[in-house]
């Protein structure tokens, strides 16, 4: 994962959200997010999970000027100041908490986020989870579950400490729809502002 120049792809887009087409990016945090978020639902749902460097865009075209050209950053349009690019697939089968754990970032790397999708129970629901379920067993009864909600939540982190997340339902699938917060997913969030500090 130290190498920027073995990714692949960008998820950057010269667009910036407007209030017409989903929530406005205030910042360059959250401008990333929906940048991934927006990739994420190009490629439809049932994806696996999927890693991406934050890098500052000024920067990369400076340093990495071939990688610039290959990720559209040099096309004359003003970039966003954070340039997701996707890192290598996370293996399959391995759980995402160890994954997570195996990260060290170069210096070039500003922050990184990660958008994944999962099964969601409303609060209504939580009470009626059984006790003395094991990890296995909760998923299984999470997915058989009627009121279960697909949900992609895409999450960043920056060096500092600065975090954003978008989340979309798959039933509420439109850009109009994605709901933005720096606290939707603390433990994510907090998994990824650990990659720092190796």
């Amino acid at each position: 994962m130290s190498n920027l120049s073995s990714s692949s792809s960008s998820a950057s887009s010269s667009d910036q959200p407007s209030s017409a087409s989903g929530p406005v990016a205030s910042t360059p945090i959250t401008r990333a997010v929906l940048e991934i978020d927006e990739y994420a639902s190009g490629l439809g749902w049932d994806q696996p999970a999927r890693l991406f460097a934050l890098v500052d865009t000024a920067r990369l075209r400076s340093d990495e000027p071939e990688l610039a050209t290959q990720l559209g950053l040099d096309d004359g349009t003003t970039p966003a100041p954070l340039t997701p690019v996707e890192q290598d697939e996370i293996p399959a089968g391995t759980p995402l908490d160890e994954f997570l754990a195996t990260i060290a970032w170069p210096g070039a790397v500003a922050g990184c986020a990660i958008t994944v999708e999962r099964l969601m129970l409303p609060p209504s629901a939580e009470a009626s989870v059984p006790e003395d379920l094991d990890e296995s067993a909760l998923v299984d009864w999470v997915a058989a579950h009627p009121d279960r909600q697909e949900v992609r939540m895409t999450v960043a982190v920056l060096r500092d400490g600065t975090r954003d997340s978008a989340l979309r339902l798959r039933e509420k699938d439109s850009p109009t729809q994605v709901l933005t917060g720096a606290g939707l997913v603390p433990g994510l969030a907090e998994a990824l502002s650990a990659t720092f500090e190796a």
